[in-house]
């Protein structure tokens, strides 16, 4: 059958190959010896049959690298030599920080229209500054 179309260039069942040098990286299956696609499933390419090479779980990589990227980003250690405090000592301290953010932001975001509002808000103030308290004295007692 091949014999009739004389002037094809490539039989029908054969994929497209774009002439270049090196084999085509820019698809996510591509044979890296021939440069063709691979076949949804396939462990094999159906052109060279060179084997497709095992994939590694992008997910679990890219997790791994974010949270090394964030601790050098943080550099917890320096924060720890100028705070000259140990790990369980600056963990409370920042946890005591983040209760007084959060203290002052209930104060920022609900608004009082009645009494019963502000003795609300006030006792959600007192919550938050008491847990800072106890973080603030957890680090204190924790400290080296």
């Amino acid at each position: 059958m091949s014999e009739v179309m004389q002037r094809e260039a490539q039989e029908f069942w054969h994929p497209p190959v774009v002439p270049s040098e090196a084999p085509s990286q820019a698809l996510a299956g591509a044979c890296k010896r021939c440069g063709t696609e691979f076949m949804v499933g396939a462990r094999f390419c159906h052109v060279c049959g060179a084997s497709r090479p095992e994939k590694v779980s992008k997910s679990a990589e890219h997790s791994w690298a974010q949270t090394l990227e964030l601790l050098r980003v943080l550099e917890f250690h320096r924060i720890k030599e100028w705070f000259a405090l140990s790990t369980a000592s600056l963990i409370a301290f920042l946890i005591g920080v983040g209760c007084v953010l959060s203290a002052i932001a209930v104060g920022v975001i609900y608004s009082v229209e009645s009494l019963a509002d502000f003795q609300a808000i006030q006792l959600w103030r007192i919550e938050w500054l008491l847990a800072a308290l106890a973080a603030f004295v957890a680090g204190i007692l924790l400290r080296r």
